[in-house]
């Protein structure tokens, strides 16, 4: 029984390191921008099948993805704070075991996908793998400043993702939804940059606060917050939600609009990771209230 026990105790921990290397955290909010997209895409409710199927496939292409940047960056993440506790770092998985991982998780979503959803959401969700793991992870992030804005389209995808699994087709208000979480993107992500400026630094990273300084990056995080602020009412003016989303997006957007502000005049490392932290919670939001308003609109 003592054996049986520690075997299984050694199985579960490998498993976890491998869950581990999907970034699950940050998989969750993707998968849940997609999901509301799926809801948004039909005045009724989705068919629980393409629900199910276009869920799984979507979370398990997410996880490849992640598992190629923490496969990528293994080096980087020894050195960075932040990251130096993961799987590949810590040396509890290989390098030949995490290729085979993803490529194993990710086929499997691209075929459930192709088989049990439609094509065009399986093409549109390898577009989206290429564009994070190759394109942003591999070209753009150690050669740009501007890595963040170009690379966040691939980030705003999953919404579209949802939209094409229900629907079949790619429409103007699931581009809308990529919209908003691309002008997102760039102050939630400059808000992590400013108070782990020293750490990219150190491993030569060129994130915007390491190449144009702080009052640079402070400056854009509240332009860019601007910017979110218009992308979000649009949906109101587009007649795509009505009021409840309305007022949800304001106050939403005050708040977000607040710490942005409050980065720019009075800068602190504390602001910039409560600002951070407050972003996942607007996001995940802004996107509730929008199913809300969807639902007691129709």
């Amino acid at each position: 029984m003592a054996t049986t026990s520690i075997a299984w105790q050694q199985t579960a921990s490998r498993v976890q390191q491998f869950y581990r290397l999907t970034k699950p955290r940050v998989v969750s909010l993707i998968v849940f921008t997609a999901v509301i997209g799926m809801f948004l895409a039909v005045p009724g409710v989705v068919p629980l099948d393409t629900l199910i199927f276009a869920t799984v496939g979507i979370a398990f292409v997410a996880g490849a993805a992640a598992a190629v940047n923490c496969l990528v960056e293994q080096k980087i993440d020894a050195v960075m704070a932040r990251t130096r506790g993961r799987p590949l770092p810590r040396g509890t998985v290989t390098s030949p075991e995490t290729f085979v991982f993803l490529a194993l998780v990710g086929g499997a979503g691209l075929l459930i996908l192709h088989q049990l959803v439609n094509p065009l959401t399986m093409w549109l969700t390898l577009g989206t793998f290429v564009g994070y793991a190759i394109i942003y992870t591999v070209i753009l992030k150690p050669m740009t400043p501007q890595n963040i804005v170009i690379g966040g389209a691939s980030g705003a995808m999953p919404p579209v993702l949802g939209w094409a699994a229900v629907t079949g087709e790619v429409s103007a208000d699931a581009l809308l939804l990529f919209l908003i979480i691309f002008a997102w993107t760039p102050p939630h992500f400059w808000a992590l940059a400013l108070y782990r400026k020293l750490e990219y630094a150190k491993v030569g990273m060129p994130m915007l606060p390491v190449t144009h300084g702080d009052k640079f990056t402070r400056l854009h995080v509240l332009l860019y917050t601007l910017i979110l602020i218009a992308v979000t009412l649009m949906p109101y003016a587009t007649q795509m939600s009505g009021l409840i989303y309305l007022v949800g997006a304001i106050v939403l957007d005050a708040i977000f609009l607040y710490y942005a502000i409050k980065i720019y005049l009075s800068y602190s490392d504390q602001l910039a990771r409560s600002a951070f932290r407050y972003s996942i919670i607007y996001l995940a939001a802004l996107f509730a209230v929008l199913l809300v308003d969807h639902y007691i609109r129709f």
